[in-house]
């Protein structure tokens, strides 16, 4: 049976916050949005890059500061020191973006390796910096075959596992072979429009969400952990 009043036997009350609205007022910044764009394939005709072309393409015209990182000769994980230079690369844009866009082929039913290395290399904390949380993200597949979701399926419980804000929609290209231009433009259709809607959507939740993002992720849980290893810091110091 419910009671009332509420009590919080378990609740460390000091540390409990009503979310505050004025804190989540839009802030304008001093800078256009920036994102990241990761693709996930090294062929010479790479659809996953030129669908992210395309993408870029958008942001650019909406405004946006866009980055593409070249995932040639990045090592796989742990093989090299991080201290490698398109380690420390990827990991620089990762913390200058704002929002990010992962494109990858669907290989064998599942993105590819080449992109998870990537998102691999960005760490989940570095010091008292987390590169991705709070940031926005957009997820797009290329399918050699008819239209699949195993590759962005798989992308999203990565951006949730990286905290990022990961916003509803998505883009799936089918038959990509078929839809792009010898120049390498991508065709009018309704994949087009698809991805036309995501960029928009990435923008619009990117300019919701910046500035604000740190009042977004914090958490209860991690204000108590912090005063906890505060308190421990204090009694260490006074014995």
């Amino acid at each position: 049976m419910f009671e009332s009043p509420l009590q919080f036997p378990a609740l460390v009350e000091d540390l409990f916050q009503i979310p505050d609205i004025e804190k989540l007022s839009i802030q304008s910044g001093d800078h256009t949005p920036r994102f990241l764009m990761l693709y996930g394939s090294l062929r010479e005709r790479s659809y996953s890059r030129l669908l992210t072309f395309e993408a870029a393409r958008l942001l650019m015209a909406m405004g946006g500061e866009v980055k593409i990182f070249d995932p040639t000769g990045l090592p796989l994980v742990d093989s090299v020191p991080d201290t490698h230079p398109k380690v420390q690369e990827l990991r620089q844009l990762a913390l200058w973006a704002e929002g990010m866009v992962w494109t990858s082929p669907e290989r064998h039913g599942a993105m590819t390796g080449l992109l998870k290395t990537q998102i691999d290399w960005i760490p989940l904390a570095d010091g008292a910096v987390r590169p991705t949380q709070g940031k926005t993200l957009a997820v797009m597949q290329v399918c050699g075959g008819s239209q699949s979701f195993n590759a962005v399926n798989q992308m999203r419980i990565l951006g949730r596992w990286m905290r990022m804000v990961t916003i509803p929609n998505q883009s799936s290209v089918a038959k990509a072979f078929t839809e792009f231009e010898e120049d390498g433009r991508m065709k009018p259709s309704s994949f087009y429009d698809r991805v036309v809607d995501v960029m928009e959507e990435l923008y619009k939740f990117t300019l919701l969400t910046r500035g604000i993002s740190e009042h977004l992720t914090d958490r209860y849980s991690e204000r108590k952990e912090s005063a906890e290893e505060l308190s421990q810091r204090v009694n260490q110091r006074s014995l």
